[in-house]
């Protein structure tokens, strides 16, 4: 735990080293992941950020904090080696608040349950962000976009979509369009959600979401309804009103999520997935 106080500043510091460094040959394009620890468990605060927003939530505001500050130092490292508007800057999480007791804070809004309750949107909707200074523009939008289409999405704008494999499904959509103001949708309006043990979950079409398993909670086992639940995410979005139990009118709204089964379920007859360990040197046309 003593050890985590200091990381994020030390990933903070690689990274801005990182920068520096290669920066230094403007011909040469480079990549840098940042994974911050923060928020995550154990809850310790750095001592320059302790104490710091009582008045805004306690040890949970002052990691955000210290989450906010690393983020502007590596920032300000890109706009000190000249090399801002040249740069993609993406920030997103990786899943909604965890609601692990003792964590103290957070909020995943209007939208149920949290990490320990997938595939309900507290689970895994989160926010993000994008910034390419006169490249895209400043919006806020509620577009649709998986954490997988970030690789195809940021080789289209780097103009290298070609070198996107061809001879395998790829997950992602490539939503460079979108993000440089060229289309008004990302690409995106469907998304299966699958659990740890590989086996289908949800599948959302647009604000239309079809659940076919659920727990909720961490310590809940994982329930599969007699009927799968249909909630309409623009009305809805806690997901209360199952509304395949109150109209059943609504059952149209189960072929987009069947349709989208179907055609996972022929891209894995087509290209089985890889098991772990397993080599792989393409598929067989």
């Amino acid at each position: 735990m003593q050890a985590k106080i200091f990381m994020d500043e030390n990933v903070a510091k690689h990274s801005v080293d990182y920068i520096k460094r290669e920066a230094k040959d403007k011909s040469k394009p480079f990549f840098l992941y940042v994974g911050l620890t923060q928020i995550h468990p154990p809850m310790v605060t750095h001592p320059d950020f302790a104490g710091k927003s009582t008045g805004r939530g306690g040890i949970y505001a002052d990691i955000i904090g210290e989450m906010d500050f690393r983020v502007g130092q590596i920032l300000d490292a890109i706009k000190d080696a000249g090399i801002e508007n040249d740069t993609i800057v993406v920030l997103s999480s990786d899943n909604a608040t965890g609601g692990v007791l003792g964590a103290g804070g957070g909020s995943n809004g209007p939208w149920h349950g949290n990490f320990f309750t997938p595939p309900f949107e507290g689970s895994y909707r989160v926010p993000a962000m994008i910034r390419w200074p006169g490249k895209i523009a400043p919006a806020v939008s509620n577009e649709m976009l998986a954490a997988e289409d970030w690789m195809p999405t940021l080789a289209g704008l780097a103009g290298e979509a070609h070198r996107i494999p061809t001879d395998r499904p790829i997950d992602g959509i490539d939503a460079s369009a979108y993000m440089l103001g060229k289309s008004p949708k990302s690409g995106r309006d469907t998304y299966l959600f699958f659990s740890s043990d590989g086996e289908l979950m949800s599948v959302k079409w647009n604000t239309v979401k079809v659940i076919f398993r659920y727990t909720e909670g961490i310590e809940k086992p994982i329930v599969k309804p007699y009927l799968p639940l249909l909630y309409d995410l623009s009305s809805d979005p806690g997901e209360n009103v199952n509304l395949w139990e109150y109209n059943m009118e609504t059952g149209w709204m189960f072929a987009p999520a069947l349709k989208a089964m179907g055609d996972y379920m022929k891209s894995v007859a087509k290209y089985p997935n890889i098991k772990t360990g397993q080599d792989f040197d393409g598929y067989r046309q």
